[in-house]
């Protein structure tokens, strides 16, 4: 790692100039109060450009009647409908049901816009066991997560029957819509765990600029982007050859909460640094290059006769040219939970990544990564889950329908 440090200060004062210069490029700032629509062939949270705030939640299913199930993700639909629309739920909703009874809606977002609120739901391999008569529904693709070296993994923040994932530009609008799922599900799931994040650390979208995570590195920058349709189709969305006929339209998820050190980073020089990433700091365009969106040369050498972008930087490892063509979408988010009593941050990546098929495209990256990654001196996977989420809901239907149908 050092030796890769020295290699990036030889190359010079103007070349360390071209990366750690500040890019002034302006944010693209979308709508931040406006609703996303609920209903698609797609589910909303996806593809959408990404918001700044998430509340994610898994739940364990706590019943073990199908009835009481299909009955939950049919109230689950209904009221998402209306959150996403800005609305209370129930009859009555927060402040105009009777004064003997609890309100319906918990009232801290009203007078509140939607935000841009999306609620994604992912159904994960323990809903598949033998409680609900599923197990011979389970995509293939739905595979138990492998463990990956350095692995360090909580129990109690990683899988979970369901997900639901809640993106907005408010984060108490994201927080809303979760307690208010919890609160409607009670005595039928419960709450595994659930992680807030702030500051999306990708886009997914063109017309939004390159954010920065937690290392202070532009994040996402090659990501898949909802304009690119035949990429997507090839990528991201579930095919009908695929299979199962319920998943068609559908994505896979994986979620993985990776503490950063940040303490150790921040006093890791700035050419290190880039070294480990393989982007300049400053402007985010890849070792030897000027722009963040320039093309990268792996093939190309400093005057020392190694590669400008290390052979173990993050870029290259987890680059399609190295992965069989296998891309992700990224939305991830940045999250700071206190400090762990010692007086380090705890602090870190709540990496989110949809995906065709995750045999094919998270497993065998993630493998790579955490072999040679010499980013993993400074990050450590603490959280995992996998998900299905089936395809869009129309109107009358509801998330999951056809699993069960």
């Amino acid at each position: 790692m050092f030796g890769a440090a020295g290699a990036a200060v030889v190359t010079g004062v103007a070349g360390y100039a071209v990366h750690s210069a500040v890019d002034t490029q302006p944010t693209q700032a979308a709508d931040t109060n406006g609703p996303v629509d609920f209903h698609g062939q797609h589910q909303a949270g996806i593809v959408t450009p990404v918001q700044d705030r998430l509340h994610f939640a898994a739940f364990d299913v706590t019943t073990t009647s199908r009835d009481d199930l299909i009955s939950l993700l049919k109230e689950w639909t209904a009221a998402a409908a209306l959150l996403t629309a800005g609305k209370d739920i129930g009859q009555y909703g927060a402040v105009n049901g009777p004064g003997e009874a609890p309100p319906e809606d918990t009232g801290e977002a009203v007078g509140l816009p939607p935000a841009r609120l999306t609620l994604t739901i992912g159904f994960g391999p323990g809903l598949f066991d033998q409680r609900f008569g599923l197990a011979a529904k389970r995509p293939k693709a739905l595979v138990d997560l492998p463990h990956f070296i350095a692995d360090n993994l909580d129990p109690q923040r990683s899988g979970g029957d369901i997900a639901v994932q809640a993106c907005s530009d408010d984060p108490q609008v994201a927080v809303h819509a979760i307690r208010n799922l919890a609160r409607i599900g009670f005595g039928r799931v419960a709450v595994r765990y659930s992680q807030l994040g702030f500051g999306r650390t990708s886009s997914t979208s063109r017309a939004q600029s390159t954010p920065r995570n937690l290392f202070g590195f532009k994040d996402g920058t090659n990501n898949l982007k909802l304009e690119e349709a035949d990429k997507l189709e090839q990528q991201l969305w579930v095919q009908s050859e695929d299979g199962p006929d319920w998943m068609v339209g559908g994505s896979y998820l994986v979620s993985r909460r990776i503490r950063m050190h940040i303490e150790t980073w921040d006093r890791t020089s700035l050419g290190e640094q880039e070294a480990v990433i393989g982007r300049g700091k400053g402007t985010g365009a890849p070792l030897g290059k000027a722009n963040e969106f320039d093309a990268i040369d792996f093939g190309s050498k400093n005057a020392d006769g190694e590669p400008k972008v290390p052979t173990d930087s993050h870029v290259r490892l987890a680059h399609p040219q190295f992965n069989n063509g296998a891309e992700l979408l990224r939305r991830g988010y940045n999250f700071v939970d206190g400090s762990d009593g010692l007086g380090r941050l705890d602090a870190g990546l709540f990496f989110l990544a949809y995906q065709r098929d995750p045999r094919k495209q998270f497993i065998p990256i993630q493998k790579q990564l955490s072999r040679n990654d010499k980013m993993n001196e400074y990050i450590e996977h603490v959280g995992s889950a996998i998900f299905a989420c089936p395809p869009g809901v129309t109107p009358g239907s509801y998330w999951g329908e056809k699993l069960f149908a």
